[in-house]
């Protein structure tokens, strides 16, 4: 079986490897969406189609042993940097089998041998984390950095200033990314933000900034770049704004009602899929055909993935206290 750790390696300089892991989270994130629909996933997801290029610009980037904290929107950055489809969805079904042992759920991934830090549902929650590892890197003397990965509703909360504030001090070896997709659960950005382009945020903390294409992979690689060499050579952080868009609702119980007419059809227009899709053709990397018998075989893949899992064990009860830690004496 591949290991987390070579699905992750597998994308390094590998172009239409990093492809092909967008075409495996879109389809896992419709087989997904479709298993909720019907009764066979308990409690909520966030799915995160159209922002693809994102999650695979950052993991192919990135080394291995630097960490990223991530949000509940995690199936896939969890995905892009190495985990398997069958611990995702076995962890999105409560199985024994999936990356947390059936514990944690659809918002709540990690697997640390590919840096992916346990995923939060507070939101803003991975920046102080991120920072705070960030810090450890840089008193243990070694060359790893820490991303945070967040939406735009965070850049409203105390966490984000807080944690900016203290990395741009010290000069932390962190990169925060704020993946603007326009909306802040229901509300649109212009509702509850007095400002457009969020990363002129950094300029309060002396903090390089910039805004990106977050919906093309080799604009989010050419940004994160910058941003890296920056990090690892004692340069300190970097607000980056990537400039997305999520197809789907906030949640799944979420029709994204309240979109104006025709702005999702315009996003689509810059689907990250078709941008890498065209980009390929064009460069005789793939070939249209190619390309449909490609996710053909990843939706024939996934189900069988999906109808795996569905027969796999569910964790003991006493599951839920393994990961609880106790002193065995408290001092009074």
């Amino acid at each position: 079986m591949t290991t987390s750790l070579e699905r992750r390696n597998s994308l390094y300089g590998n172009d239409l490897a990093c492809y092909e892991r967008m075409v495996e989270i879109r389809e896992f994130e419709k087989i997904t969406n479709a298993l909720f629909a019907e009764g066979s996933i308990r409690g909520t997801t966030h799915l995160a189609v159209g922002q693809e290029a994102l999650t695979l610009g950052i993991s192919s980037t990135l080394k291995p042993n630097d960490v990223v904290a991530a949000t509940y929107r995690s199936h896939a950055i969890g995905l892009a940097l190495g985990l398997s489809p069958e611990s995702v969805l076995a962890e999105i079904m409560g199985k024994a089998t999936g990356c947390c042992g059936g514990v944690g759920g659809s918002m709540h991934l990690c697997d640390t041998t590919v840096g992916l830090l346990p995923t939060s549902a507070i939101i803003g929650a991975g920046i102080p984390v991120a920072a705070g590892a960030a810090l450890a890197f840089q008193v243990q003397k070694t060359d790893q950095i820490a991303l945070a990965l967040f939406g735009d509703g965070a850049t409203n909360i105390g966490a984000f200033h807080e944690g900016l504030n203290l990395a741009a001090i010290w000069k932390l070896p962190v990169i925060f990314i704020c993946d603007n997709n326009v909306y802040g659960e229901y509300s649109r950005i212009e509702k509850t933000t007095p400002i457009e382009d969020l990363h002129i945020r950094a300029e309060s903390y002396a903090m390089p900034h910039m805004s990106l294409d977050g919906m093309d992979i080799h604009a989010v690689r050419s940004g994160l770049t910058d941003a890296i060499n920056r990090a690892r050579t004692g340069g300190g952080p970097t607000l980056i704004e990537a400039k997305t868009y999520r197809f789907s609702g906030h949640s799944r119980a979420d029709q994204a009602l309240y979109r104006p007419e025709g702005e999702l059809k315009e996003w689509q227009k810059k689907d990250p899929l078709l941008v890498t899709e065209k980009d390929l053709i064009k460069r005789n990397l793939i070939t249209r055909n190619e390309i449909e018998s490609m996710k053909e075989n990843m939706v024939s893949e996934l189900t069988a993935v999906a109808k795996k899992v569905a027969n796999d064990p569910e964790p003991e009860l006493s599951a839920m206290f393994s990961n609880i830690w106790t002193p065995s004496k408290v001092a009074i």
